[in-house]
């Protein structure tokens, strides 16, 4: 059945990100090629009891001492937040990420779709990195396949790139002149930190989450001396495709983080302008827009240090997407990709040798639909009391 024609249905996506700041999702109608509508959307933060403990098990693989308690933490936020939504036929879930290392082969969200399927009662698609890694490609980023069919659904002429701020920064370009799958279509890559040092700083120094409009950076002074020796990492010296882990910067970033605190989310600001300028210079042409989306487009002081790029950078808003659920809506239109046996990420998005169609799909208990089921399946997993 693989890429049996599917009428557009309404499919739910999930994303908790690098940030920990919570839960989004969001509706799509799609056929897992086009866009054919968005529907209703929702977010459910994480307390900050529920952020420590996914925070403690950073780093950790699937044995590691505290991830139990934040797959219970990950688990039971989506499922109430998901819940919500009653007219959605298929869940893409991502589940958190807390470690990844492609290099190798190994990556690990936690979250059981399983478990969720059962609670939510209807099919969960999940899991979607893991066939590539173990093919030997980067796992990440994930979304540019819905980007490129946003680029098509707003109409872009040219070659366009999406700058995805949330925890570490990633860029897609993309062709919308070629099909998806084409060669020459998609690249994709990280291109360095983004929140993820400035949260953690920000949660250390002040006890907040995030650099609110940018307050803290703006009132700092960064240094660039640091910034040119930063960017002096091997991670930048490395053709795309290329991924990061959310902590891969701790070493190298450690003399920033011992600036005085303002000083230091200046001077992570500058960092984040420095490595986009750095990732625009690998894109195959230059793009003729770049959009902007994730929680680093709320910040006054990483936008205007973006406003020296080559490129005006734009939020996503300027051409009609919700920056706030484009990951979201990613996962559903991947779910919906995977229920048709459609490949989720290709050689210029992960660095895989051939297109990987990733993803598992579970199904309730005794559950019967009409989706396709060309998608690999698994048992059911541990199917655990409802959280």
């Amino acid at each position: 059945m693989k890429g049996k024609t599917m009428e557009a249905i309404r499919a739910l996506g999930a994303m908790s990100g690098t940030s920990l700041d919570g839960v989004d999702a969001a509706e799509l109608i799609t056929d897992g090629e086009t866009i054919e509508g968005f529907g209703a959307t929702g977010y459910l933060p994480y307390s900050a009891a529920e952020r420590a403990r996914l925070r403690a098990a950073l780093g950790q693989w699937q044995d590691g001492p505290d991830v139990p308690a934040a797959a219970e933490v990950v688990e039971t936020v989506h499922a109430r937040l998901l819940s919500r939504f009653a007219e959605a036929r298929v869940v893409g879930f991502h589940g958190q990420t807390l470690a990844h290392d492609p290099e190798r082969r190994r990556t690990h969200q936690t979250g059981d779709g399983a478990l969720l399927a059962e609670v939510l009662g209807r099919p969960v698609v999940w899991d979607f990195r893991t066939s590539d890694v173990t093919l030997g490609g980067e796992g990440a980023p994930l979304a540019p396949a819905f980007h490129h069919a946003c680029a098509r659904h707003v109409g872009a002429a040219e070659p366009v790139a999406i700058l995805n701020l949330g925890g570490v920064g990633n860029l897609t370009w993309a062709d919308p002149r070629r099909g998806m799958a084409e060669p020459g279509a998609l690249l994709a890559f990280d291109t360095g930190p983004a929140n993820a040092p400035i949260d953690d700083l920000c949660m250390d120094w002040l006890g907040q989450p995030f650099d609110r409009d940018g307050h803290l950076a703006r009132e700092g002074e960064a240094d660039m001396a640091l910034v040119d020796a930063f960017l002096r990492h091997p991670f930048f010296f490395r053709m795309p495709p290329k991924s990061l882990d959310r902590d891969a910067w701790r070493q190298a970033g450690a003399r920033i983080d011992a600036l005085p605190p303002s000083h230091a989310a200046a001077t992570w600001v500058a960092v984040i302008a420095a490595s986009v300028r750095h990732a625009l210079t690998q894109c195959p042409i230059p793009p003729s827009r770049l959009w902007v989306t994730g929680g680093g487009r709320r910040n006054p002081a990483i936008m205007e240090a973006l406003a020296t790029l080559p490129v005006r950078p734009e939020p996503v808003e300027a051409v009609g997407l919700d920056g706030d659920m484009l990951e979201a809506q990613a996962f559903a239109f991947l779910a919906v990709r995977v229920l048709r046996g459609l490949p989720t990420s290709f050689p210029g998005t992960t660095g895989v040798g051939a297109a990987v169609g990733g993803g598992i799909v579970s199904r309730p208990e005794g559950a019967v639909d009409d989706l396709p089921t060309s998608a690999r399946h698994r048992e059911r997993g541990r199917i655990a009391k409802a959280r």
